[in-house]
């Protein structure tokens, strides 16, 4: 079995001390094949394997369906419209000192606030304001239904046509806001379509 995939792997990649060990039609002779190749194979076993993990990862990831995707802190709201939802959100997050910032109607609007003392000396630099930008997207999902979800990021010279500068943050932060979103979804859940 080792043979196999070793010989598979010398069609793909050159291994140091290799020859040229294509036969006729292509083929890889593995009566040619550097034994350093094999050993290396035999070896590494968890080369291979973290190669077939990832690709595993890779694919239980992009098969996630869309009613469980949102990232961390994310929530689904029942019967509900794109104006109802921003009616809500601007109404909770003004509540927390969050300002509206831009928006791509209707996917999603931001939020913005600016940096408290901490964040102003973890981001900020002199002469420059850093303000915390929170983005809720808003995924139709089957019926009216929506799943809220957010994304966070730091802006330094908010608001400034082209100067601003945007810098994604973990995904960690998205979850902070998962009270927020609960929020929104109890004030905008069952309101209909429009």
């Amino acid at each position: 079995m080792c043979k196999k995939v070793c010989a598979a792997l010398a069609s793909a990649w050159s291994f140091p001390g290799r020859k040229n060990n294509f036969g006729p039609g292509g083929r890889v002779e593995l009566a040619e094949f550097p034994a350093a190749a094999h050993s290396a194979c035999v070896k590494r076993p968890f080369s291979l394997f973290s190669l077939c993990a990832l690709v595993l990862l890779l694919a239980g990831c992009l098969a996630t369906p869309v009613d469980d995707s949102g990232g961390m802190g994310a929530v689904t709201v029942p019967n509900t419209n794109v104006t109802a939802l921003i009616s809500a959100a601007q109404t909770v997050f003004a509540q927390y000192g969050y300002t509206p910032g831009p928006m791509s109607y209707p996917d999603s609007i931001s939020f913005d606030k600016p940096a408290g003392g901490f964040g102003k000396l973890l981001y900020g630099s002199y002469g420059t304001t850093t303000s915390v930008r929170v983005k809720l997207v808003m995924t139709p999902l089957s019926g009216n239904d929506y799943r809220l979800g957010t994304r966070v990021s730091r802006v330094t010279d908010a608001g400034e046509a082209g100067f601003e500068e945007n810098r994604k943050m973990l995904g960690l932060w998205s979850g902070q806001f998962g009270p927020l979103l609960q929020k929104i979804k109890t004030q905008a859940a069952n309101s209909g379509p429009m």
